[in-house]
């Protein structure tokens, strides 16, 4: 190695920020292997080199004793002295070893270390810039798939779409382009894997981010959102400004904003509630579009009882219960939905209500609800 070796280190510090010392470390421990390796040596060497001519220098190093008892190690306190009077116990000898035929091992070792330094550079660099946008999202292209799995092109690299992160229905043709969701990332020996999806709710909390200006601004705030991706998601919204309409805000004039999130979505449906902190109120919103009568609550419990319409009680459960269960699990609270004919015959029979509460718990009607790990990384609503 030589000068030019020298400029062509600290060029690659300016290009890709990698600190030429780091380097030249890097490549002194690897020619100290690279020494013993070819020259069959068990010293106890160290490899130098010069950070402005680039010689390289192999010094071996012995340990300056009184009672010798590994001569590749150690040197006798007498033997010491015949180099130099001023050596005691304990110190170090040092001697140049460097062979005339290791510059060209030299030059391979460094050559080594330099490329397999870049590719971590690079690495890290990657993992680096996507870390910090975890929880965020990301404009992907479908890349290829692998059995159930989709890599997606994010431009420096890959990405994973697993078959459980995947919308249902939804197709994944090679070039399509998609936004997505960064749930995790991950430091492997092989570089950066990036965890995406798209069917968390996060995805819909950004997106309403990017589309709503007032959620953006902090106007509007999603209080929980669910999902079930593919079919059907419920958000629920609050203003703290009174003159803003958080529903309308999010829908957008003639549904633009909403809309614009359901064709990203591949035509989810989306149902925006207004948020309330009075229970009734908010369980009465959550289970729109149908229209409650009445509701009745168990604060202790958290359960409700809901009266809707005899013509609304399909509407309120929906199909395979699915109106029902996004209901409860948005607003926390255990439904058990009747309907006003349903509700006559209980109070015919003379059921009072501390005995009904009583029996919810074995009320097979009851939709309970169910935690939602991700409450705060909400989802989005279609009007149709």
């Amino acid at each position: 190695m030589n000068i030019e070796f020298i400029e062509a280190l600290k060029d690659l510090e300016k290009e890709r920020g990698i600190k030429m010392d780091v380097l030249i470390e890097a490549i002194e421990a690897a020619l100290i292997s690279a020494y013993k390796k070819h020259y069959g040596s068990s010293q106890n060497v160290r490899v130098e080199i010069n950070r402005n001519t680039g010689e390289i220098h192999v010094i071996y190093r012995k340990d300056v004793v009184e009672d010798l008892t590994d001569p590749a190690l150690q040197m006798s306190l007498t033997e010491a002295r015949q180099y130099d009077p001023e050596f005691e116990i304990g110190d170090v000898f040092e001697s140049e070893v460097t062979p005339r035929s290791f510059g060209r091992i030299a030059a391979q070792t460094a050559k080594h270390v330099v490329v397999q330094r870049i590719r971590e550079a690079e690495r890290n660099m990657v993992y680096d810039q996507y870390a910090t946008r975890k929880d965020d999202i990301i404009t992907a292209t479908v890349l290829r798939t692998e059995g159930k799995n989709v890599f997606l092109d994010l431009g420096k690299t890959e990405a994973l779409l697993a078959p459980s992160e995947q919308i249902p229905r939804e197709n994944y043709r090679q070039g399509n382009r998609l936004k997505v969701y960064i749930m995790e990332v991950r430091k492997t020996t092989k570089g950066p894997q990036i965890m995406v999806s798209r069917t968390h709710p996060g995805l819909l909390k950004r997106l309403f981010e990017r589309e709503v200006p007032e959620i953006h601004d902090g106007t509007v705030e999603i209080k929980s959102v669910v999902r079930e991706p593919g079919w059907r998601s419920k958000i629920a919204v609050y203003s703290k400004n009174s003159n803003v309409d958080p529903v309308g805000a999010c829908v957008g004039a003639k549904g633009m904003r909403v809309q614009a999130i359901v064709n990203e979505l591949d035509g989810e449906k989306i149902e925006i509630i207004r948020w309330d902190e009075n229970p009734a109120i908010y369980v009465s919103n959550a289970l729109s579009p149908a229209k409650a009568i009445s509701v009745e609550i168990d604060e202790e419990d958290k359960y409700t009882r809901v009266v809707v319409p005899d013509f609304q009680l399909s509407l309120a459960i929906g199909k395979e219960g699915q109106n029902a269960r996004l209901a409860a699990r948005l607003t926390g609270w255990k439904i058990d939905i009747k309907s006003e004919s349903q509700m006559a015959e209980i109070e015919a029979d003379g059921d009072d209500q501390d005995e009904y509460f009583d029996e919810l718990t074995d009320d097979n009607s009851i939709i309970e609800a169910k935690d939602e790990s991700d409450n705060d990384a909400l989802i989005e609503e279609v009007q149709e």
